[in-house]
């Protein structure tokens, strides 16, 4: 890939918490604890997810620079969730974890030089992954997830339906009603 080739996807990959920050301002807060199933996550858990996964990504970049050729650790999405206590954590704390990680990690890429890009460490189970390769799955990791929060919505919305509110009567008010501004003292 060149560099003009990889520009568009590195600034996505900047963007990403600004993109999570505004679908979250569209997503009613009372609803994040909703879970449309047993083993599906709720909006509070991906955020806590994102904020975990964006520290290991951290590191794992840094490897992919300073150290290539390491073997990496994988990083178990599923155990991290079961024994991390999601539910009793900050999401908003969360939040500014993504915000600042991601910033300090993409202002690293912009400046990496050319021949580091083909760097590679060895991941247990995806094989040899390229600095490259990486900063494209991460690049998608992010909007992956808000598109998750969205159906999680949409379902709860389904379960959910907003109230209609009340229509004022098109005839002016009931007879039994009496009008101040028609009364005399």
């Amino acid at each position: 890939m060149t560099r003009n080739e990889r520009r568009p996807i590195l600034e996505s990959f900047g963007r990403a918490p600004a993109l999570l920050s505004t679908a979250l301002g569209q997503l009613p807060k009372k609803m994040w604890l909703y879970k449309p199933a047993h083993e599906r996550w709720s909006i509070h858990e991906i955020i806590l997810h994102l904020a975990d996964s964006e520290a290991s990504s951290y590191v794992r970049c840094r490897h992919l620079i300073a150290e290539p050729e390491r073997l990496v650790t994988e990083f178990d999405a599923g155990r991290w969730a079961g024994s991390l206590g999601y539910f009793h954590q900050s999401t908003r704390e969360a939040l500014e974890v993504i915000r600042r990680l991601r910033k300090m990690t993409y202002q690293l890429l912009v400046a990496v030089p050319e021949p580091v890009w083909s760097h590679t460490v060895e991941h247990p189970v995806d094989g040899r992954i390229s600095l490259e390769s990486w900063m494209e799955r991460q690049e998608r990791h992010i909007p992956h997830h808000i598109d998750q929060m969205r159906a999680n919505y949409d379902q709860w919305l389904m379960k959910n339906p907003p109230r209609k509110a009340a229509s004022a009567s098109k005839t002016g008010p009931p007879a039994r009603m009496i009008s101040i501004s028609m009364g005399t003292c």
